[in-house]
């Protein structure tokens, strides 16, 4: 096994769980986004001679398992990220109130999110991803926080 088989090979290893998590959220089951990260890392592997090296080798994966999510949620080719991505929390009925408040966030802010919290990835990793700064991932995460805790409050508030 090549050195870069290798590396997407530990990547696998290492975040399997937040590939699915974060994956999940857009191809609406735990089950479809298994099938999308075993796809975009089985693409990965046939195609890691085209990783140029411009970034991390993860983010290029998710790139690919994005595409991947995306398209199969759509029925499209898995080319570019979509700009309206609509991620929404797969098990809406644990916190009813949370997945409502996240679905009224704007659909590229919401991915941001769902990649920081669910697919635990930095700043840097997202922007990367996302092809976007490091400061528009995090002035999005702070306005996302905002909007949650304005809409959260709220509805504590009157209940």
């Amino acid at each position: 096994m090549d050195a870069r088989a290798q590396a997407i090979e530990d990547v696998y290893r290492l975040r399997y769980v937040a590939f699915r998590n974060a994956l999940a959220t857009v191809t609406g089951s735990e089950e479809s986004a298994r099938d999308v990260v075993q796809d975009a890392f089985a693409q990965a592997l046939r195609k890691r001679d085209s990783f140029r090296g411009e970034g991390p080798l993860e983010a290029w994966v998710w790139r690919i398992a994005l595409r991947l999510a995306f398209a199969s949620r759509q029925n499209l080719d898995g080319g570019a990220l979509p700009e309206s991505a609509e991620p929404a929390v797969v098990d809406a009925e644990l916190d009813p109130e949370l997945a409502s408040a996240l679905r009224r966030l704007p659909p590229r802010r919401r991915l941001l999110v769902f990649l920081h919290y669910f697919g635990d990835l930095s700043y840097a990793e997202i922007a990367s991803v996302c092809e976007i700064s490091e400061g528009t991932v995090a002035a999005t995460l702070a306005q996302a926080r905002n909007d949650l805790m304005t809409r959260l409050g709220q509805r504590g508030a009157s209940a």
